[in-house]
């Protein structure tokens, strides 16, 4: 069986309509391409053949393989990024009464998990360069009520790890990362998820790798691994014992099954992004008014997004430019705290960068299926669009 790529239309990060309409045509040229092939097939085929297709021995391996990638003790696999986030909080106690300081640059997700758990978000401002949480604005956002900091690894691309857990540290509140798009990803030569008490990583197909939906979650903490792991199956520790409220938020077997293959394709997929986006700086730099990704050099950027930023008067026509050419692109993210479900809380944040960069940002196809003709013409197109 040769590779395939498999569509992705219905995930939440790459269909924002939600319109459910089979007969809108693909983009010529993708956000996304995840890699599938032979070894995914094949794992998945061994796990139906085995009739053991929940709680089993790949769930275990794929735990076992994401814990030694982002160098922690233990990781915990979960049903999806969202959950997973949630179940951090309660992990660590947090709930009503209690505050996070997050990002508004960032899926909805990292803000409504929060709330999920009757917690408060707190938006604080981001750093005009990366679009990652400023850590000086988040020391400004600290309260008695706050009880975690949870940066969010924009594009993939680390934050300032070492200024938030000193941080976090300072303040006596917990410290977990937003890790959804940043698989493989460093800051200072250690791996992001490994800096906080614990971190989310996500496999939602617009991710580098990808398991459909679910998500891990690393720390070095046994006792919170073992809530997580409590919370994810019914607050079960043996056969029909529950010792806490739970859920089922468990990952398939197939679904890791299809982790553990995609784990071992991550090294690849990463070298051949890194090298593409030397190329894709060059193209986009030379487009007047157009800035590529900044990447400051003590962090390995994975690249999962490619966000530039457009002049904003003429980002509605380098978007129409782009459709035109059925180039596909997203802006990546409308701010959190201008959302409706965030209305009461939004009116109160005062996040100057954070209004200012979604008025500019643009985010390219950048996978690892792309050559440089695709490059070529995504920044000639893009050019058009802006001048036109």
């Amino acid at each position: 069986m040769s590779e395939t790529r498999p569509s992705f239309g219905y995930d939440p990060l790459a269909s924002v309509t939600g319109s459910g309409d089979f007969d809108t045509p693909e983009p010529r040229i993708r956000l996304a391409s995840p890699i599938m092939g032979d070894p995914e097939m094949d794992a998945v085929r061994e796990v139906l053949e085995s009739g053991i297709l929940t709680n089993g021995p790949w769930t275990r391996r794929f735990e076992h393989d994401m814990a030694e990638r982002h160098g922690t003790e233990h990781a915990v696999a979960m049903a999806n990024g969202t959950v997973a986030l949630a179940a951090m909080f309660l992990a660590a106690g947090i709930g009503p009464g209690d505050e996070v300081i997050v990002p508004s640059l960032t899926f909805i997700a990292t803000a409504t998990a929060v709330l999920h758990v009757g917690a408060t978000p707190v938006f604080a401002d981001i750093e005009p360069g990366t679009l990652n949480l400023d850590p000086q604005a988040a020391a400004r956002r600290i309260t008695p009520r706050t009880k975690a900091i949870m940066p969010v690894h924009y594009g993939g691309q680390a934050a300032t790890m070492d200024r938030f857990r000193e941080l976090a540290a300072d303040a006596g509140v917990r410290l977990f990362e937003d890790a959804a798009q940043a698989h493989g990803a460093s800051f200072g030569g250690r791996p992001v998820g490994s800096w906080g008490d614990a971190a989310m990583f996500s496999f939602t197909p617009i991710k580098n790798i990808t398991t459909g939906e679910g998500a891990v979650v690393t720390t070095d903490d046994g006792d919170l691994a073992h809530h997580l792991r409590l919370l994810r199956n019914h607050g079960m520790s043996k056969q029909y014992h529950h010792e806490i409220l739970g859920w089922n938020w468990r990952l398939t077997e197939m679904q890791a099954a299809i982790g553990v293959r995609q784990l071992e394709r991550l090294d690849g997929i990463l070298a051949v992004k890194r090298a593409n986006a030397a190329v894709f700086d060059a193209l986009v730099d030379a487009v007047p008014g157009v800035t590529p990704p900044v990447a400051p050099p003590d962090r390995e950027h994975p690249y999962m997004l490619y966000t530039v930023s457009v002049p904003p008067e003429r980002r509605e026509a380098a978007i129409a430019a782009l459709d035109k050419a059925e180039i596909e692109c997203r802006i990546y993210f409308p701010p959190a705290h201008r959302q409706p479900v965030f209305a009461s809380l939004g009116e109160d944040a005062e996040l100057p960068v954070t209004d200012e960069a979604a008025k500019r940002i643009l985010s390219l196809p950048f996978h690892s299926r792309l050559e440089l003709r695709d490059f070529e013409e995504i920044a000639q197109v893009l050019k058009t669009g802006l001048s036109d």
